[in-house]
């Protein structure tokens, strides 16, 4: 999901409108992306292709995923005052939000690895046109970006059991699907895990439910189907749900809650 000229087209066009009278300001300049807060980077190859596609000149200081601290320079640009100037906000915008996203998803990632190996995972609860700029922000983090799109995994989700069965649904979904797709069941109650994984689910997902709840779930999965816990899972929440020998916890909060970091966009420097 790489960020194209189309995608910094759109952007741009929603902030200059029909007509940048703000920005027309003459000869060369040079700015800075600058850290008002610590926090995680990322965001920074959306940041950088909006000031190429104006043609001004852009580098990145640091590295999606590193840590930056108050003051630290994300990128540095040079070029025409108005390319330069006109590209900012948008910048800021998405690299903030992006760096956000980075920073929540490192502090799960912490808090579960002081507890065991559990992957912190994003969902698709993403702002729409963002979703590549915040699934890359949730791997800068050190987290599973999950599905990226629904052709990634086949989700057997309550709407489906409502129509289909959970057994029916699974057999439906796995007569129609390729061999290198997984199946995982979303299931809202303990007794229903093994269930999903007798009918032939690859992953159970335990929706909704207490750390004890999960616990018991898990346990009654076999050794190779893997099992995720989701659901309003909170960050305080996180410790608690990765003691519970799951192998993955999503998050919607990671995107859809997730803190912009504060940027600042600094010329003549």
């Amino acid at each position: 999901m790489r960020v194209t000229d189309r995608k910094v087209e759109d952007w741009l066009r929603e902030d200059v409108g029909h007509r940048d009278v703000t920005n027309h300001v003459p000869g060369e300049t040079t700015g800075r992306l600058v850290a008002k807060q610590s926090g995680v980077a990322a965001g920074l190859d959306a940041a950088t292709a909006v000031f190429d596609y104006l043609g001004a000149d852009c580098e990145a200081t640091v590295e999606a995923g590193d840590h930056i601290e108050t003051g630290d320079a994300l990128l540095e640009v040079a070029g025409d005052a108005a390319s330069v100037l006109r590209g900012e906000r948008v910048a800021v915008n998405v690299a903030g939000h992006a760096s956000g996203v980075a920073t929540a998803t490192r502090r799960a990632v912490d808090l579960a690895d002081e507890v065991g190996e559990v992957a912190i995972a994003g969902t698709r609860k993403t702002t729409p046109g963002l979703r590549g700029v915040e699934k890359r922000a949730i791997a800068a983090g050190g987290g599973d970006t999950h599905r990226l799109t629904l052709s990634g995994m086949v989700m057997v989700k309550d709407n489906h059991v409502a129509e289909m069965g959970l057994e029916n649904a699974v057999r439906h979904f796995r007569e129609q699907k390729s061999f290198a797709t997984k199946i995982e069941v979303e299931v809202e109650r303990p007794d229903d895990a093994r269930r999903a994984a007798d009918a032939g689910a690859d992953i159970v997902l335990l929706d909704n439910m207490t750390p004890d709840e999960v616990r018991e779930g898990v346990a009654a999965l076999p050794d190779e189907v893997l099992a995720e816990a989701s659901g309003g899972i909170r960050f305080e929440d996180v410790p608690d749900y990765a003691a519970t020998g799951v192998d993955v916890i999503s998050m919607g909060a990671l995107t859809h809650s997730a803190d912009s970091l504060d940027l600042s966009f600094r010329t003549g420097e």
